[in-house]
């Protein structure tokens, strides 16, 4: 698909980014007249994938996130969300429900909500050099179009 418009931006894995993530997104995608319920799809998936990276990726560090929006044709949006933390050993194991290796006080659900508020949902990692977070979401406007 060609990309009509994107964005790039890096921040440090702090847990009071995430929150700017959420906005950033959300205030990129507003150009493809999104309705609120796709909106707060969007904010939600951001906010998952960037708190996982936070929490996961990083463990011990603020290392660097990075998100990436893109525009592609017929009104699909495209959100990455990378790392370079220390990877998924598996990723299969990842994405199942309730699986976590934050602790008790994770839900082991991050995944499993990306995938059902967004169309596409991809996940790469290498152990030791990170992890990219690929969501797509085609939003059809308010209009119906």
């Amino acid at each position: 698909m060609k990309q009509v418009n994107y964005i790039k931006m890096e921040f440090p894995a702090r847990s009071a980014n995430e929150g700017f993530a959420r906005a950033a997104a959300a205030a990129f995608a507003v150009q493809l007249d999104p309705t609120m319920e796709q909106l707060g799809d969007i904010k939600t998936a951001v906010s998952e994938a960037v708190t996982n990276a936070i929490v996961h990726a990083y463990p011990d560090t603020a290392g660097p996130v990075q998100l990436r929006l893109r525009i592609l044709e017929g009104d699909v949006l495209e959100l990455t969300v990378r790392d370079r933390g220390r990877g998924i050993p598996d990723v299969k194991k990842a994405m199942e429900p309730m699986y976590t290796t934050g602790g008790e006080e994770r839900s082991g659900m991050g995944f499993t909500i990306m995938g059902s508020f967004m169309d596409g949902l991809k996940v790469r990692s290498v152990v030791g050099r990170g992890t990219t977070v690929t969501m797509k979401k085609r939003i059809r406007t308010k209009a119906g179009t």
